[in-house]
């Protein structure tokens, strides 16, 4: 699966995420911060003065947070390396619009870039290529392009192919899979569970028990993995699976993830 591009590279960023977005003050966040103001641990070199200790700071929610890439991209490409602390009037606040747009793009052509490396969803592949060349496109635009898009029409269309390719692949497993789309799982005690291949697109798995539960194939589309307990799960080929879902849920050295996502740092090893 190449991720060139999709993947965040805080160097060759303006610290956008810092500046751009909002937080409050909760178990993820130590202090609230308006959108547009800069976060107080951002230095003029744009880097954080927290990264090696956020969590232990009171910044959990950074931790999870990411932005497939779209950071360095409206930073270098969007806007032509033009840094927003020394741009004229206006340019950081384009720049900071920019940045949620962009990062839904990059998210929709992680999940692209996914479903073509998707060997059992092959007879769908004409249809993600040219999807995928049409938002690649959309990522082009200038800064009015981005802000006049309609992201949530780009997200349906980009969906409902996703729920083709997650049928197709799916379908190809032997027995029954479990559809629980959407389903209010919170706390839910799925411990061992054998939810391989289940529908789990949009489910609310919030603090759920999946301790050593079978999620091979499982797709995993939009679903709420906040504090799920992942412990010794297998997830080896879960669908549309991403890093802020991996990074917000609990896990393991005995939790097994698709090869392409990377172990967070704060799992025990």
């Amino acid at each position: 699966m190449d991720t060139t591009g999709l993947r965040a590279d805080c160097a060759n960023c303006f610290g956008l995420c810092c500046v751009a977005l909002a937080f409050t003050r909760s178990a993820d966040f130590a202090e609230d911060k308006k959108a547009g103001d800069p976060c107080r641990h951002l230095s003029a070199a744009h880097t954080c003065g927290i990264h090696a200790r956020l969590r232990e700071s009171g910044y959990r929610g950074c931790t999870v947070y990411d932005c497939f890439g779209a950071g360095q991209k409206v930073s270098r490409i969007t806007f032509g390396g033009a840094d927003w602390r020394d741009a004229p009037a206006g340019h950081g606040a384009a720049m900071f619009a920019a940045l949620p747009v962009m990062r839904q793009l990059h998210e929709l052509l992680w999940y692209l870039t996914e479903a073509l490396a998707l060997r059992s969803a092959a007879p769908l592949h004409g249809e993600i290529v040219r999807l995928k060349t049409r938002v690649e496109a959309l990522t082009e635009g200038t800064p009015d392009d981005l802000a006049a898009l309609d992201v949530a029409a780009e997200r349906a269309v980009t969906g409902d192919l996703l729920a083709r390719v997650s049928a197709t692949v799916r379908g190809r497993l032997p027995g029954r899979r479990r559809d629980r789309r959407g389903a209010d799982l919170v706390g839910a005690r799925l411990r061992g569970a054998d939810l391989r291949g289940a529908d789990l697109r949009g489910s609310l798995l919030i603090g759920a028990d999946l301790r050593g539960a079978d999620l091979r194939e499982a797709d995993l589309l939009g679903a709420d993995l906040r504090d799920t307990d992942l412990r010794g799960a297998d997830l080896t080929g879960a669908l549309f699976l991403t890093h802020p879902q991996v990074n917000a849920a609990r896990g393991d050295a005995a939790t097994r993830v698709p090869a392409h996502l990377t172990r967070p740092p704060h799992w025990p090893r």
